[in-house]
Parts: C-alpha cells; sequence; structure tokens
C-alpha cells in the first residue's frame, strides 16, 4: 500500500507576487477583475490575460483556470494559474477552500510540489477564515486514492504551500493551524473510508482508531465482544451476528483543562466495515462502495483527532460501533425481534436497515457517559440521496436552536447540508404489533424515518443526525473534488466544538 496522503510544510509571507518563489502561482481571479494590484501580471504573461480575457477563454466564472507562463527572471514563479473566483459579492469560504484544492491539483498533476496562493483583498470573507480555507484547500488537495495499484507511478505531493497575505492582514498563525489540522484529519477520513473491507475490519478499525486517538492526545479505549455482551448492546451484536469478524466499540474522550462544566458533547458515528445488507441483500451493483459505509464512524475519529490537537474548549465523547453487516446461518432475519442496551425492543422488518440499530445502542452509551448535547453521523439512507442528491447532507434533529448551531457549523466547514422535518406524524410508520418499534417504516419517507428510529434513543437531549449517505462518496470528480471518499462532515464536527462558546449557554 502506498501512501495515500501527505500534509505540506504551510507558510505565509507578504512578498509581492512577483517574488513568490513556487513551482506554480495560484491567483484567484473574479469576473470583473482589472487585477488590481496585480497589474503586473499581464505583463509578465506577454499579454496572454488580456487576450485570454478578449477572446472569451478565461472569464472569471467561479472555478474557471487559464494557465499561463510568466516571466523568466524578472518573476521567480515560472508558470501562473488563474482560478475563477466569479462574482464578488457572491465570494465565501467554501469558494476560496475550493480554488485552494484546484490550484494543489493542478501542481500536483503537473507534477509540481510547491504552489504559492496570492490571496487578494477581498470583501465578504474574514480573513481568518480565508486564510483557514485556502489553506485547508491546498491540504484536501495533496490525496491520493490509488493506494493498491502497483503499476502506476508513484504520486507527486505538494511539499510545501505559500500563502500571501495582503499587507496589514492580522495575525494568521491561528487560522494557519486550525486549516492545517482540519485539512489532514479530512484527509485521514478519506483514507480509511477507501479502505477495502477485507482490510479494514472491524477489529483493524478499532486499532487505528486507538493509534489515531491516541496519537492526537485523546483518552480512547476500544470495547471486544464480551464487553459489548457484557452491555447488553442487542442492535449492535444483533447486526454483528451474521458476521465472522467480531465487533468493536471504539470510545473517545477529549477532557480540556478549561472545558465548560456540565456540558459534554456527544459524538456518535457510524462504523459499518462492509454492508451486504445481511439477508436482505443488497443488489450486485455497487455493493463494492459499500465498504465506505464506516465513513460516520471515520468522521467522528478524525474530528474529534482535531478537536484535540487544536485543544477545543469543550468536552466531547465519541462512540463508534463497529461491525460488518453480513448474511449468514446466525444473522438476524427478518421477522427478529432485538432488544436494545436501553432495554427498547426493536421488530426487525429489513435487515438492510442495520446502521440505525447501531447508532441506538452507540447514542445510548454516549448517555451513559454523561453527554449532555448530541450528533450523530451516519451512511444511513438511500432515501436521503433520493431528496438531496449527491452534493447535500440530511439534516435532522430537535430542537430548533441545536439544528441550527449544527448547520452554522457545517456552512464554515464547506459541508453542505439541509434541513428536514421530524413530525411526530411520521412515527406512526414504525408501529410495530409485537415490539416497540419497527426497524423501518417504508419507501415513503425513508430518510425521516431513519431519523426517527435514531431519535428513540437521544433521551430527548439535544440531539441531530446527519445523514451523509449521499456525500461520503463523490461519483464524478469535478475541479475540486476527485472521485472517491470526501471525508465529509469531519470539519462540521471540529467547527462545532471549536466554536462551543457559541452555544454552550443556549438551553
Amino acid at each position: 500500500m502506498h501512501t495515500v496522503h501527505k500534509t505540506p510544510a504551510v507558510t505565509v509571507t507578504a512578498k509581492a507576487t512577483r517574488d513568490l518563489d513556487a513551482d506554480l502561482l495560484i491567483i484567484p481571479v473574479f469576473e470583473d477583475d482589472d487585477l488590481a494590484g496585480e497589474s503586473e501580471l499581464d505583463t509578465a504573461s506577454g499579454g496572454e490575460y488580456t487576450r485570454a480575457r478578449s477572446r472569451g477563454e478565461f472569464t472569471g466564472k467561479a472555478f474557471e483556470q487559464f494557465l499561463t507562463s510568466v516571466s523568466p527572471g524578472t518573476w521567480k514563479a515560472p508558470r501562473a494559474l488563474l482560478v475563477g473566483a466569479g462574482g464578488r459579492k457572491d465570494l465565501t469560504a467554501e469558494r476560496l477552500r475550493r480554488i485552494g484544492t484546484i490550484g494543489g491539483l493542478a501542481a500536483r498533476q503537473r507534477r509540481m510540489t510547491s504552489v504559492a496562493i496570492a490571496l487578494r483583498p477581498v470583501d465578504g470573507v474574514k480573513s481568518d477564515r480565508a486564510v483557514q480555507a485556502l489553506v485547508e484547500g491546498a491540504i484536501l488537495a495533496n490525496f491520493e486514492g490509488m493506494s493498491y495499484k502497483t503499476a502506476e507511478p508513484r504520486p507527486v505531493w505538494l511539499e510545501h504551500v505559500e500563502l500571501r497575505l495582503p499587507n496589514g492582514s492580522p495575525d494568521p498563525a491561528q487560522a494557519l493551524e486550525r486549516g492545517r489540522v482540519l485539512g489532514e484529519y479530512t484527509n485521514v477520513a478519506r483514507a480509511l473510508s477507501n479502505e477495502p473491507s477485507n482490510i479494514l475490519t472491524p477489529r483493524e478499525f478499532s486499532d487505528r482508531a486507538k493509534d489515531i486517538a491516541i496519537a492526537a492526545g485523546l483518552r480512547v479505549e476500544v470495547l471486544d465482544e464480551q464487553q459489548i455482551a457484557a452491555l447488553e448492546m442487542g442492535l449492535l451484536l444483533g447486526v454483528a451476528r451474521g458476521s465472522g469478524q467480531p465487533p468493536r466499540v471504539v470510545v473517545l474522550h477529549h477532557e480540556p483543562k478549561k472545558a465548560a462544566k456540565g456540558v459534554v458533547l456527544g459524538l456518535v458515528g457510524k462504523g459499518i466495515t462492509f454492508d451486504t445488507g445481511g439477508i436482505s441483500i443488497k443488489s450486485a451493483d455497487n455493493m463494492d462502495k459499500m465498504k465506505d459505509d464506516m465513513s460516520g464512524g471515520a468522521a467522528v475519529l478524525c474530528a474529534m483527532a482535531a478537536m484535540s490537537r487544536l485543544n477545543a474548549p469543550v468536552r466531547c465523547i465519541g462512540v463508534i460501533p463497529a461491525t460488518e453487516n453480513m448474511p449468514g446461518g446466525r444473522a438476524i432475519k427478518p421477522g427478529d425481534i432485538l432488544k436494545s442496551a436501553e432495554g427498547k425492543t426493536v421488530e426487525v422488518l429489513n435487515t438492510d436497515a442495520e446502521g440505525r440499530l447501531i447508532l441506538g445502542d452507540g447514542l445510548w452509551y454516549a448517555r451513559k457517559l454523561g453527554a449532555t448535547h448530541l450528533v450523530d453521523v451516519a451512511t444511513l439512507t438511500g432515501a436521503c440521496v433520493v431528496a438531496l442528491g449527491k452534493t447535500t447532507s440530511g439534516l435532522f434533529g430537535t430542537p430548533a436552536w441545536w439544528v441550527e448551531q449544527v448547520r452554522h457549523a457545517s456552512e464554515r466547514a464547506g459541508d453542505r447540508v439541509w434541513p428536514m422535518p421530524v413530525f411526530d406524524d411520521y412515527k406512526d410508520l414504525l408501529k410495530s404489533e409485537i415490539a416497540d418499534f419497527t426497524n423501518t417504516g417504508g419507501h415513503a419517507g425513508g430518510a425521516i424515518t431513519g431519523a426517527l428510529f435514531v431519535k428513540e434513543f437521544t433521551g430527548n437531549l439535544p440531539w441531530v443526525h446527519i445523514d451523509i449517505a449521499g456525500t461520503a462518496w463523490a461519483e464524478e470528480a469535478k475541479p475540486y473534488q476527485p472521485k472517491g471518499a470526501t471525508g465529509v462532515a469531519v470539519r462540521t464536527l471540529a467547527e462545532l466544538a471549536l466554536d462551543a462558546e457559541s452555544w454552550i449557554n443556549l438551553t
């Protein structure tokens, strides 16, 4: 297996653009841009910028790219990549993040190892957010999914990223470190989600999680099948029965010294390392993608590692139940009854609705450990993909103020979400004749009933459920996102904890 990601050295400077010494110079350009402050660029390019503008080759629309050589001997960087930033009024931190990724990918594709990004004065995005976003973007470009190919040339990595800030910018040190850490751990999550399930079994996942957590300064424990049985986690054990691989529960603790008293953020991530659907087996088409069904667990692990590295000011507990969902002689069957650790009984109508089962026991355990505010993340339902497509995660929860806090965190993180209803009327679809409720309400409102099932195990605490079924894996490459694992929700969860002071007093 090859190295799949690398975190480059990142520095900042106030040098003039012509003095930035890198293999590739990256300059964001707006639609109506007169290149104020960069007037020498057109001359250095031999007038190529003006000609490209006049013939419509480059308009400045979002994410357009124009590569040009610049004067050797007078400019230190031999080439410049102009990246469209769109309209000035539409500029966001997420757009800057994507520009950083585009520039990094363009350099790597040309086998270049260093880039310099010229951040020009912008309105609408605070300086610290702009710095963080560009750094994150460049680091996200330093990921390679071809980890098991033997005939391909070894990837070229960005070794150095230099960020040129406008004169008078505030101290960027905190934003720089935040961007570097969040970019790095998003890539760690992508690497985990990309691993084949014959390698990343529940035991291997828990072993790697332990190593990642300890290296980041988290306290960690891993519950084996005997400990899980002692806790009577019947939902997790039920799902695990069909597999020859024993289940695990990874428990993470972030305990900063000056954390607010009485507040504990509980994060629960779905860790299904492979999902066949069980007895209710999936179709063969795209079943190979089910190796990423632990992306929610990877997001919780990597978000907590990031918040530990960045000293987030709130206590946090992470719970990742991990298992395979396989058919077999001991597998649960439609019509079986499972009993949760909380004592609630569930009639299993579809064994492919297994993620919500393990989340139920995971949420109960987070509450048992003292969580006061809950967020769970899971590749839960195909219904969410039908509702929101592949670019937006579903956001469910109560009360409204807590949902809004998570939405704000996702907006800062660049993880697009959309609020969905959790009206009690939908609970009627989960009624069972012989148990407390069923594990599926059928096709109608499937993402909503999946969330309402999970809600049964939240103990009426503030709770949010993020359904990343459509966003954990990019099916098509875009200029700012290669095909494959995305690392979605890592930055959202970390941002929620890092900015906890904005919500810890809200009840």
